[in-house]
Order: structure tokens, then C-alpha cells, then sequence
């Protein structure tokens, strides 16, 4: 543990020739192996973008946005940290250039740097290292992504920043993890080597040089590679670590393990470690190698040609499979598509269905489809936060009479709005947020970690075994509370509300109506692990098998 006045040794990982090589799972495949090793790891992401947060971006453009207990929205290589080791991270953990950039202007403006022109060096680069300080202070050891790839001109200031620590703190406090693709050419029948000694070629430019590399590849780099790649870019022939492509991200642990990755940083770092204990990994990757069950979950979703924008879900619905030896195999339906061909036709086959958050009214009808279809023919369905909504309007229409139910999202004049805009809230330290109509889009929804209260006699009550439960929230709309009586008069349960009663939380149809039913607002996707799963999601999957046995009946 490091003391107050001590810097925490940090391992910095950055990505050459081409991006998606996968610099989160390797980042945090090796934070879990550290962790496994006894040590205290937390981990954080640089963005190069200028947003202050991913949280005003198209899904197509970025992907899933991820929220924190604390409400921030962040990368979505944050929910890969998560999964992968058991530190709780917060904002501080996520930063972009647009955060850097918007702190140093608000200082500038203050006076706090006291008439002097403000530049890259040292203004920027500084608010960079204290916000790494930040994020790792009191941990073992802290791993620092940085976004984008090497030579990307946005990228600099944070390479620039890391260049600068690892001069100041030296070399057993700062390290360099460097991701690189190295091509398998078929017609010649070769891996080439070549972009990897350009991308390190690029990084000592800047005054980086690696102290390990990541090799991905198709298959398992050979001797004669990887000495080569170890003499052109100054790094030990030990340091060059092979990166195939698994099956299983969850394998990559023991693969890394199996190469001696943690004990070069172990070594280098001087950290005090214990042996690695993998053997949750293991069960995690045994489970998944030899399932004794397969099922087929339909999402039914809006974003579905960028598998990216439900990371999450599709994890947790793995997990869920996972914690049970089954198989879960995802068929990703645009629901729009169930508009045009109806709900019996395109879900036809599957064991379960989910429908996941999103927002717009594009799909939303084919989303609400989706629901009376499940709540019709006794199908399992999951619904999250859009998918809760749904269901919401799919009962007050369908059940309650209600014609022309609909949310104010949706349709500002609908003659019964059971969905509206959230106009007050409390939030976790407390304070009351208020927004309207005019009010900015970015970081003006009920953000976070919020306890909500479990209805006993409940599904939901059976599958978390808790009377009060804690689940992270991103939404701006809502359910009317002024509809409540008319929807449970309906059929409809209202199985959990907020502490304070404002908010329904989740919703289902009682038992005796569907077998499982089951939708909230809250995002239970962002807290389920490989190792221990959701109780949710592991509900919906056993859900999804019994349905499946009682047709083969």
C-alpha cells in the first residue's frame, strides 16, 4: 500500500498500428491477474475526444455509455475494468481531453495561474498527471489506458503527460505496456512484423519506449518473431508477449499468466506480491467451455447493427448463462424490423426475449410490440430502462384501456402520458436536480447508484433474496406515478420503488399471469460480473431454460 506522500506505481498501455485491438480486455486481463496476486489495482481510461463525456455521443458513434456508482458517464472499457477486477471505479477513473481541458479554462478564468499565458506545457499536461494521481491514489498499483493510437495528433497531450512521469518518478514507478498488430498475410504465408516496429518507431519519436509488447495476432508468435521484433524495438526478448485471438476473453488472464506478463511488471514495479490464484478464472472459463444447457435470447433493440452500444447486456446475459453451465447465444433483433413484420415472426425460435435501454422514438413501437407478445404467449421477457417503458405503455394500452398511452418522449401531446420527462430528483450525496425542457442533454438524467425497495411476495423479491437493493440508473424519463392505481388495477406489479417512493423502479406480471415477467428502469448490466453474475440476469436465463424444456415436452 502506498503512504500518503508516495506515488502509486502505475503501468501506462498504449495502442499502435490500428485501434479496437482490444487495449481494455488486455489492460484489465492483466489487472486481474495482479489482483489475483493480492494486490490492490484500480484502473483508468484517457480520451482523447474533446467531449466532456460520452454521455451526449450516438451509440453508433461511440458505442455504450457506461455509468459509475457516482453517476459518471464513461468509455465503455470501464465496464471491461469492472468485470475483470472488484474495485468499485468512479469519474475520476474516465478522463477525456474535453474534462483537461474544460478544468484548466475554469482556472485560467479564476486566476489561478496568475496572469501567465497558458499553454500545453506545463498547464495541460500538469491537470493530466494530478488527475492520474487522483484516480490512483492508495492502491498498489494503478493501469492507465490511453485512448486512440500512437501518432493520432488528439492523443499527444496525454502521451506527452505519461513521457513526463516516467522521467520524474523513474522507471520502477512508471512503465510502458504497448499494444501492436502484427498481420498474418495469407497468400505469403507469413506474420509480419513490420507495423510493429513502425508503431514503436512512432512512440520513441515522442520520447516513449516500451518496456513491454503485446502482440496481436491470428496465431501464437514464433521464436524467430518475436527475437526479431525484441531487437528492433529495444525491448527484452521476454517483454514480447503473444496475443492470439481466444475464444473466451476470459481465458486471456491464464494466457498473459502463462507468459510471465504480471511477473515483468511485478519485477519492474518492485511490488510485493503473492503467487496468482486463477482459479475463479478457470471455473469461470470451464463453465463456459462445457455448458450443460443452450439458450437463445432475442434483444430487441435499436442499435443492434453496433453490437457495441449493448456491451453490457450481452455480457451479462453470458454471465447469467454462465453461472448455470448454459450457453447463451444472443440473436440481435432491430425493432423496428418487429414493426414491419410483427413479433410472432421474429421471435419466433428464441427462449427468452430482452429489450434494452435507448432513447427516440424510432423502434419504440416495435419495442412495445415485443412486450405484449412476451406478456401474451407466457415468453420470458427482461426489459431495462427503455424496455421497462415499453412494457409500461404496452400495459396501459393493452390492459388498462388506456388508448393512446404513450410517452411524453415520444409524443409530448399523448393523451395519457405514463412515461414523462423527470423534472426533480434526489441525488446520491443528496442534493435535489431539477431540469426542464431547456435544460442542457449532457449529465441532466438520474445518474448513478440508487437503493431501491423490494416488494415482498415478489419476483423480483425472490431473485434478489433482499428487501432493499442498490442498482445504477441513466435515464430521463420516467414512470407517472399519477397512473400507478389504474396499471396495478390492471394486473400490472409494481415490485420495487425508489427509498422515497417517487420512482417505480421495476415492474412485472404476477406469477400467476407469466411465469417471469420482469422490467425495471435501473441498468442492473453495469454491476454483473464473469465470476458472480446478477441475480437478474441469472433469473431470466434459468427463465429462459425452463421455457425451452417445456416446449420440448
Amino acid at each position: 500500500m502506498t503512504t500518503p506522500n508516495s506515488h502509486t506505481p502505475l503501468l501506462f498501455v498504449t495502442g499502435g498500428v490500428v485501434s479496437s485491438l482490444g487495449k481494455g480486455i488486455a489492460a484489465a486481463s492483466l489487472a486481474a491477474i495482479l489482483e489475483a496476486r493480492g494486490l490492490r489495482v484500480t484502473m483508468m481510461k484517457l480520451d482523447p475526444y474533446l467531449n466532456v463525456d460520452p454521455g451526449t455521443m450516438s451509440p453508433f458513434q461511440h458505442g455504450e455509455v457506461y455509468v459509475t456508482d457516482d453517476g459518471a458517464e464513461t468509455d465503455l472499457d470501464l465496464g471491461h475494468y469492472e468485470r475483470f477486477v472488484n474495485t468499485r471505479l468512479s469519474g475520476l477513473n474516465s478522463i477525456t481531453t474535453g474534462k483537461i481541458y474544460e478544468a484548466v479554462i475554469r482556472k485560467e478564468r479564476r486566476g489561478d495561474y496568475l496572469g501567465g499565458t497558458v499553454q500545453v506545457i506545463p498547464h495541460v499536461t500538469d491537470q493530466i498527471k494530478a488527475c492520474i494521481d487522483a484516480a490512483t491514489d492508495g492502491f498498489d498499483v494503478g493501469i492507465v489506458e490511453i485512448g486512440g493510437t500512437v501518432g493520432d495528433i488528439e492523443s499527444l497531450p496525454f502521451l506527452e503527460a505519461i513521457r513526463q512521469l516516467r522521467t520524474e518518478r523513474g522507471a520502477d514507478k512508471a512503465m510502458f505496456m504497448h499494444l501492436t498488430l502484427v498481420p498474418y498475410i495469407a497468400a505469403a504465408g507469413e506474420l509480419k512484423t513490420k507495423p510493429t516496429q513502425h508503431s514503436v518507431k512512432e512512440l520513441r519519436s515522442i520520447g516513449i519506449q516500451p518496456d513491454v509488447l503485446i502482440c496481436r495476432s491470428e496465431q501464437p508468435l514464433p521464436e524467430g518473431e518475436r527475437r526479431k521484433i525484441a531487437l528492433f524495438t529495444n525491448v527484452p526478448e521476454k517483454a514480447v508477449i503473444s496475443a492470439i485471438d481466444l475464444d473466451n476473453i476470459h481465458k486471456i488472464p491464464r494466457w498473459f499468466h502463462a507468459q510471465a506478463l504480471d511477473q515483468i511488471v511485478v519485477d519492474q514495479l518492485h511490488l510485493s506480491a503473492a503467487e496468482a490464484d486463477l482459479s475463479e478464472w478457470d471455473a469461470v472459463v470451464d463453465a463456459a467451455s462445457h455448458p450443460d444447457d443452450a439458450v437463445t435470447i432475442a434483444v430487441v433493440g435499436k442499435y443492434v447493427d453496433h453490437q457495441d452500444a449493448y456491451k453490457s447486456v450481452g455480457e451479462a446475459l453470458k454471465h447469467g448463462g454462465i453461472r448455470q453451465r448454459t450457453k447463451v447465444t444472443l440473436k440481435w433483433l432491430e425493432a423496428e424490423d418487429v414493426e414491419r413484420e410483427g413479433a410472432a415472426q421474429v421471435l419466433a425460435g428464441v427462449d427468452g426475449v430482452l429489450v434494452p435501454g435507448g432513447f427516440g422514438d424510432r423502434g419504440f413501437e416495435g419495442k412495445v410490440l415485443t412486450s405484449k407478445y412476451a406478456r401474451e404467449t407466457g415468453l420470458p421477457y427482461f426489459g431495462i430502462c427503455y424496455g421497462m417503458q415499453a412494457a409500461v405503455v404496452d400495459v396501459a394500452r393493452h390492459l388498462a384501456g388506456l388508448e393512446g398511452a404513450n410517452s411524453t418522449e415520444n409524443d409530448k401531446q399523448a393523451k395519457h402520458p405514463v412515461i414523462g420527462l423527470i423534472t426533480e430528483w434526489r441525488t446520491q450525496s443528496g442534493d435535489i436536480e431539477r431540469r426542464d425542457e431547456g435544460s442542457d442533454l449532457g449529465g441532466t438524467m438520474r445518474l448513478g447508484l440508487q437503493e431501491q425497495r423490494v416488494k415482498p411476495g415478489t419476483l423480483a423479491h425472490a431473485l434478489y433474496g433482499k428487501d432493499v437493493v442498490g442498482e445504477r440508473h441513466r435515464h430521463r424519463y420516467e414512470f407517472n406515478n399519477g397512473y400507478r392505481e389504474q396499471l396495478e388495477a390492471a394486473g400490472m406489479v409494481i415490485s420495487a420503488k425508489s427509498m422515497d417512493d417517487l420512482l417505480v423502479e421495476m415492474i412485472e406480471m404476477p406469477q400467476t399471469a407469466h411465469p417471469w415477467f420482469l422490467a425495471c428502469q435501473a441498468h442492473p448490466e453495469f454491476l454483473s460480473t464473469p465470476r458472480s453474475g446478477h441475480p437478474l440476469f441469472v433469473g431470466f436465463i434459468r427463465a429462459a431454460r425452463e421455457r425451452k424444456a417445456s416446449n420440448q415436452k
